[in-house]
């Protein structure tokens, strides 16, 4: 018992989960109809995604920009070149696995360079480029592949809607870069980049896992009715190509998922309830979903809102704000805190203090828009 306390100590969210579909459970006795609304095609999408991803960080997939980062000879052009390189990855290998290259690279060669007053500021803009460009995709966070599952509408349709948000956010994230070198805009830094290597007798799984990625954007993009069936040739193929890779795999994030969802539909199940939050929700999903982020995360926020969402354009706006205004509003910016106190142990609080002071310049700039543009339905 000890174990398990201390194990759900670490993961937070994963106790939460747990505890809310007990308690749901409880209100609505699991049936079989309950089972049925579960969303198995996000958890089996979600699943593959996790598994190929984490054999991209093994293999070091985006080797090249690591390479070329180390390069830069500017703290300008270090510094866009960093915080852009989380933008536009997290469109495609989420905003978690972005932070996970990046911000361990930028502590490296800021570090290396005698810049490190500088790494709170920029890995906080990490954070925000993570949070902000993984929008524009479906895939880009958890959060937008399950409502984009839901939302039934094309991809191209689904990026017209959050290309204004993108194109602003990356002009802000500019600004605040030029700001932060305003003493100097020609600030010289010269670091060793990140000594990285492709493994020769590792080259077919490289190959392998870019063809598993490919298929998965596949079956996102094309809503393919046979998922079950990628998902099987996923997990098939690693397990034999490399079957220790399911050891790393970030199964908690799978289970939390998958208790949000029992809650969610054990919730909506239960009349008198679901007809109070309806109530209260409809109308007001933009700040219902970056309020209630605050205390769930994005992510399980996104799915216990849904059921009772009319404006679908102010829940996917609010869930996409939200991770600006706190460390618990998106899981991304949880694993941000991570790397840094364990490359800089007791200085969590300093992390807090600096996050929430550049999130939340930014959160006051994007909050409005976003509300503006959640009045331009989605369907």
């Amino acid at each position: 018992m000890k174990r398990i306390r201390n194990y759900l100590k670490q993961e937070p969210m994963l106790g939460l989960s747990l505890l809310a579909a007990g308690v749901a459970m409880l209100i609505t006795p699991p049936t079989t109809a309950l089972l049925g609304q579960i969303d198995w095609r996000t958890l089996g999408t979600l699943l593959m995604m996790l598994c190929v991803l984490e054999g991209f960080k093994q293999e070091n997939v985006l080797r090249p920009l690591v390479r070329l980062a180390g390069g830069l000879r500017r703290m300008t052009s270090l510094s866009l070149f960093l915080i852009f390189g989380v933008f536009f990855t997290s469109m495609f290998v989420t905003n978690d696995v972005s932070l996970i290259i990046f911000v361990p690279l930028t502590i490296l060669l800021f570090r290396s360079g005698g810049k490190e007053r500088y790494i709170l500021p920029v890995i906080s803009m990490e954070n925000i480029a993570a949070i902000r460009g993984s929008l524009l995709m479906p895939f880009g966070s958890p959060q937008n592949l399950f409502l984009y599952g839901k939302a039934g509408v094309s991809v191209w349709h689904f990026m017209l809607h959050m290309l204004p948000l993108c194109v602003l956010s990356a002009l802000l994230l500019v600004g605040f870069v030029f700001f932060l070198y305003r003493k100097d805009l020609r600030e010289e830094i010269s670091a060793a980049g990140a000594e990285s290597v492709w493994a020769p007798e590792r080259k077919k799984q490289r190959i392998c896992y870019a063809l598993l990625f490919a298929l998965i954007l596949l079956v996102i993009v094309t809503r393919s009715p046979d998922w079950y069936l990628a998902v099987a040739l996923v997990l098939g193929t690693i397990l034999a190509v490399d079957p220790r890779l399911f050891r790393k795999v970030d199964f908690v994030l799978l289970v939390t998922f998958l208790c949000f969802f029992v809650f969610s539909s054990s919730i909506a199940a239960n009349g008198r309830i679901a007809g109070i939050l309806k109530r209260a929700v409809a109308g007001c999903e933009y700040w219902w979903a970056i309020g209630l982020s605050q205390v769930i995360s994005n992510v399980p926020a996104s799915i216990v809102l849904y059921p009772f969402t009319e404006n679908f354009a102010g829940l996917i706006y609010g869930a996409d704000t939200a991770g600006l205004c706190s460390l618990i509003g998106s899981l991304a910016s949880v694993i941000n805190y991570r790397i840094y106190v364990r490359e800089y142990p007791g200085q969590g609080r300093q992390f807090i203090k600096t996050f929430t002071l550049v999130s939340w310049a930014f959160f006051v700039l994007v909050v409005i828009p976003g509300l503006l543009l959640s009045r331009w339905s989605f369907f």
